[in-house]
């Protein structure tokens, strides 16, 4: 099966430009491709994710991925999506963040020789002739096309800096640099990227009279049309330290019935009559291919010893044993504790609420445990001096704990 056709069957494929002439271009060689991932943190997290399994499935059929570190673009501000200007980060917390995510896209693509490409646009970007730049590329942007672009709508309404609207001819300067450099060919991204991606395109088609393509991924979304992706404590990190396998394990195990389907089809590599299999039946049947995304997704990202803990961990938790050593422990101090001991104060800081009001609102619905104790009263409070040395284990509903510390 041709590699695009697999993306569409599995649900990847969003937009695409010169869908024809793409597929003879796959078809006739081995191409290369790139995804582009500004550091902003030093961990990729579940927006990347999709991509990153994008960039697989294509390196398994045959074609060169690059992984394009934004060390360049991440100085400037990436309006797509956004209400509000991006925070700025110094270079050194970029370059600290680039060899963060780098080490991360070692689990999931191959670099050794000839394979995978490690590149930087900071090695460009950086050391650019501003004059020279806008009259080389600056030349083919229209900027009333440009102010047309989705991703410089929302920014408009409240201000679009000038630092933003270079965003797009500095992505597209990329796509020609990796044209040049590696007879880079397609350029692959999240769709909120399309304006960006398109633009590099074109400016390929103009500078080197050359066909250049690109196509997007949809964003993930829940049945309710909402994105996937988030936790109480925020974003859901690749990182460990930032989310450990077991909570990982536990969102995916926890999926409403009506998304196991498409995050089967997205987010593993099973083929998919045996995803058809999985999500064929109720009740137990759907239980079971929740197990199994929970368990696949969680290998993927965190390894097959670490999937294999957190399955073991949540079965021991939900069979009434407790394997206190796999499940997500929050530190906190005996002064932190007294300084504040009520419970709603404590949920959140253990990732078990998004914040007091809503820890309130746990515990009147009974949904909040301590040990084997329902916390019934809002005003309840933790005595540190009464916290076990091996910690106190708290509970949201039947499926998320935390296992509270003191910290010596």
């Amino acid at each position: 099966m041709h590699i695009l056709d697999t993306l569409k069957e599995r649900g990847y494929l969003a937009q695409i430009t010169f869908e024809d002439d793409l597929y003879k271009q796959l078809e006739r060689e081995p191409t290369v491709f790139y995804v582009g991932f500004d550091p902003t943190a030093d961990s990729l997290h579940f927006g990347h994710y999709i991509p990153v399994l994008v960039m697989t499935h294509l390196q398994r059929a045959g074609h060169r991925p690059i992984a394009l570190m934004g060390g360049g673009t991440a100085m400037v501000a990436d309006p797509s999506g956004k209400t509000d200007l991006r925070p700025m980060l110094s270079q050194e917390q970029i370059e600290k963040n680039t060899d963060g995510i780098r080490k991360q896209m070692s689990r999931f693509l191959d670099f050794s020789p000839g394979k995978a490409i490690l590149a930087n646009n900071a090695d460009w970007l950086l050391k650019l002739n501003y004059v020279e730049f806008l009259r080389e590329i600056g030349a083919h942007f229209s900027v009333n096309r440009m102010l047309t672009a989705e991703c410089y709508k929302q920014r408009m309404e409240k201000g679009l800096t000038f630092l933003e609207f270079n965003y797009m001819i500095m992505q597209s300067y990329d796509f020609l640099e990796l044209f040049r450099k590696y007879n880079c060919r397609l350029q692959v991204g999240g769709d909120d990227q399309w304006s960006n991606i398109l633009a590099g395109a074109d400016l390929i088609r103009r500078k080197e009279r050359q066909d250049a393509f690109a196509f997007t991924i949809k964003l993930l979304l829940n049945s309710d049309g909402e994105k996937m992706g988030k936790t109480a404590k925020g974003a859901l990190w690749l990182d460990p330290s930032r989310v450990s396998p077991y909570e990982f394990y536990q969102y995916w195990r926890n999926l409403p019935d009506a998304d196991v389907r498409t995050c089967l089809n997205l987010l593993t590599f099973l083929p998919l009559p045996e995803i058809d299999a999985l999500c064929s039946g109720e009740g137990s049947a759907i239980n079971e291919a929740k197990r199994v995304l929970a368990f696949e997704t969680t290998a993927l990202v965190h390894g097959r010893d670490a999937a294999e803990q957190a399955q073991s961990a949540s079965a021991a938790l939900f069979g009434g044993g407790m394997d206190a050593a796999s499940v997500p422990t929050t530190e906190l101090t005996a002064n932190q504790i007294k300084e504040d001991n009520r419970v709603t104060t404590i949920l959140p800081l253990c990732g078990l609420a998004a914040s007091r009001g809503e820890a309130r609102k746990l515990i009147q619905s009974g949904a909040v445990w301590i040990d084997q104790t329902k916390v019934e009263d809002i005003d309840a409070r933790i005595d540190p001096d009464t916290i076990p040395a091996d910690g106190l284990m708290l509970r949201k509903g039947k499926k998320y704990y935390c296992r509270l510390i003191i910290k010596q």
